[in-house]
């Protein structure tokens, strides 16, 4: 799933990049502007915000300040993953129960250009969407009460036991 998901996040940010570009070379070629680059580009920076909160979440780098876990008592520290998985439980759970009613009430259409209209529950999804994405990373939640701790990362910082 997580990698379905940079996929869908390289893949917008790919997209961004070449509306940007023919943006730019249209305007480098012909001296005017298209008016719908920029409207359309942006579209998908929610899309990009709100999946990437979910691969931070599957490498452990949510919410976590890991220098002063370190420094807490073990059993702290299980205490406050644990804490931790619960509030993104949560967290998930709210996004997809009010960002579900955000997606089904969204009516407005974005004018992008005269021409092009992108329905506002294209953008409104993102939100449900990475609620569904972050519970499924929770799915694997006995991983996810592990300390994870990268190699780099024990390199740079002394383990406090």
């Amino acid at each position: 799933m997580n990698r379905v998901v940079i996929a869908a996040c390289i893949g917008c940010v790919l997209a961004m990049l070449s509306i940007s570009f023919i943006g730019f070379f249209y305007m480098a070629i012909t001296g005017e502007a298209l008016s719908w680059t920029y409207s359309l580009a942006r579209l998908f920076i929610p899309w990009i915000g709100m999946l990437s909160i979910t691969v931070a979440f599957k490498a452990g780098e949510h919410v976590a300040l890991t220098m002063f876990v370190r420094l807490l008592p073990a059993p702290l520290r299980r205490l406050l993953r644990r804490a931790g998985v619960a509030a993104i439980a949560l967290f998930a759970l709210l996004l997809i129960w009010y960002g579900w009613d955000f997606f089904s009430f969204s009516t407005q259409m974005y004018m992008v250009s005269d021409r092009i209209q992108i329905d506002g529950r294209w953008v409104a999804a993102c939100v449900p969407v990475s609620g569904a994405v972050l519970l499924v990373h929770l799915a694997d939640g006995v991983r996810l009460l592990e300390p994870v701790d990268a190699p780099a990362a024990q390199d740079a910082l002394p383990a406090v036991d």
